[in-house]
């Protein structure tokens, strides 16, 4: 498998799962603004939508977006326990959360990377951050990890994209609970072997 990514972006929620499952992998980089790998093939030809992440399967068929992929790896491994059974609520409760983290967080921190997006705007999203995140900090302190109390592939997702607010100067301080989660994820040997191969850490 080959994963397709952008340091830091969202694509580093399917590669720590990636690291998490202890399966075979490779990553190649890809530079956003030109839509071209590190390789020097254009990723519209890999992933027509011009985005990542993207997952090269040994078959040749590719996988994007990123909650799809990481129940894909999460169920290659089910001993790992990334994700629950295939058909049971808790599955239906960690997809749940995946459509959250995705359509509310992720989707409400991407206007404020982006100048030309209007003063309002980036007002009313952090607005919007600032319940959701509420909302997360309370599932944290009550069960220790998004979907419960062990690590699954919805923290993989919430920690790469709360990890945007120090780029964007959202401050998490006023929930000590996610401040606490971050260090807390952020300290595993996947989430640390993910982070130095895209550079985001030195090694």
């Amino acid at each position: 498998m080959k994963l397709y990514f952008s340091p830091g972006a969202c694509s580093l929620s399917p590669h720590i799962v990636l690291c998490e499952s202890g399966l075979p992998f490779e990553i190649e980089k890809v530079d956003l603004s030109t839509k071209r790998t590190a390789g020097d093939n254009d990723f519209r030809e890999i992933n027509p939508k011009g985005y990542v992440p993207a997952l090269q399967l040994d078959s040749g068929l590719v996988l994007t977006e990123g909650p799809a992929i990481v129940q894909y790896v999460a169920d290659l491994v089910p001993e790992k326990r990334l994700v629950p059974t295939a058909g049971s609520i808790e599955r239906y409760q960690v997809m749940e959360m995946l459509n959250f983290i995705s359509t509310e967080i992720h989707q409400s921190f991407s206007p404020l990377f982006r100048a030309t997006t209007p003063n309002e705007t980036k007002n009313a999203m952090r607005d919007r951050l600032t319940k959701r995140i509420a909302f997360v900090a309370q599932k944290i302190e009550k069960d220790g990890y998004a979907t419960g109390a062990e690590f699954g592939v919805a923290d993989a997702y919430l920690f790469t994209v709360l990890g945007w607010a120090r780029h964007v100067k959202f401050d998490l301080s006023p929930w000590p609970a996610v401040v606490a989660y971050l260090e807390k994820i952020a300290a595993r040997p996947a989430v640390l072997a993910a982070m130095k191969a895209e550079g985001l850490i030195k090694g």
